[in-house]
């Protein structure tokens, strides 16, 4: 299972008007990094980056000139989400300015069936919040001390170990990638689930006759409506 978590950094809020100027983006497989990442800065094509935003990323018009227009990073972008789950926080708002871009340059817009939010995620597993970015890393006791300013890359890798605390934490993940019981390969059909293999030798039973019997005679005075009627007999 392939999964990109992603973030971008915009010239302000107007998805319409404003435009993407920082994609990053990790790679997980099978929920784990893999050291793959995206990161590029884009010219918004005289687009002024609007104070307030300014104040978030610290990213410039004047750092922004010599990089290249959206159309430019374009194929590369896609090449590396192709065919994988989008992750960001707030999704809505990045996937909004993303297919504006799309929509600018005449491509299809990427649908939402193909998107996960980890902010719908983070407010119903913590209904009381907070549930910004830095509020979660501090839940998780993940370390975001160097993150002073907003930035898509750094940002993207904090939110991929925070959606996988989300999902369940690191130790969900190891049963991610089982490989099949016949022979050594993983196929696709495995993955997500836990494979607990039998026992070549049954243990023991634990109980004793003396148990067996005194179940027994509790079972048949509470008749034939006993529950334990339905259940394998004891061992």
């Amino acid at each position: 299972m392939r999964e990109i978590i992603f973030d971008t950094e915009t010239t302000g809020l107007d998805r319409l008007d404003d435009r993407v100027i920082e994609i990053g983006g990790v790679e997980l497989i099978n929920r784990f990094p893999t050291g793959r990442t995206f990161h590029v800065y884009i010219n918004p094509e005289g687009k002024t980056v609007h104070p307030d935003a300014l104040a978030v990323h610290g990213i410039s018009n004047e750092q922004l000139a010599d990089k290249p227009l959206f159309a430019g990073v374009l194929h590369d972008f896609l090449d590396f989400i192709d065919g994988a789950k989008l992750i960001a926080h707030n999704a809505m708002f990045d996937m909004g300015f993303i297919n504006a871009e799309l929509n600018r340059l005449g491509h299809p817009p990427i649908h939402n069936d193909r998107v996960v939010d980890t902010l719908a995620l983070a407010r119903r597993k913590h209904p009381m919040g907070p549930n910004s970015l830095d509020a979660l890393c501090r839940r998780y006791g993940i370390d975001n001390s160097h993150r002073t300013m907003h930035g898509a890359l750094l940002d993207s890798q904090l939110l991929a170990e925070v959606y996988i605390e989300l999902i369940g934490g690191k130790q969900a993940a190891l049963g991610l990638t089982i490989a099949e019981q016949s022979g050594n390969q993983q196929t696709s059909d495995t993955a997500g689930l836990i494979v607990i293999p039998r026992r070549p030798t049954p243990l023991r039973p634990r109980l004793t006759e003396a148990e067996k019997l005194a179940h027994a005679k509790l079972v048949d005075k509470i008749g034939e409506k006993a529950l334990w009627h339905e259940r394998i007999p004891l061992q």
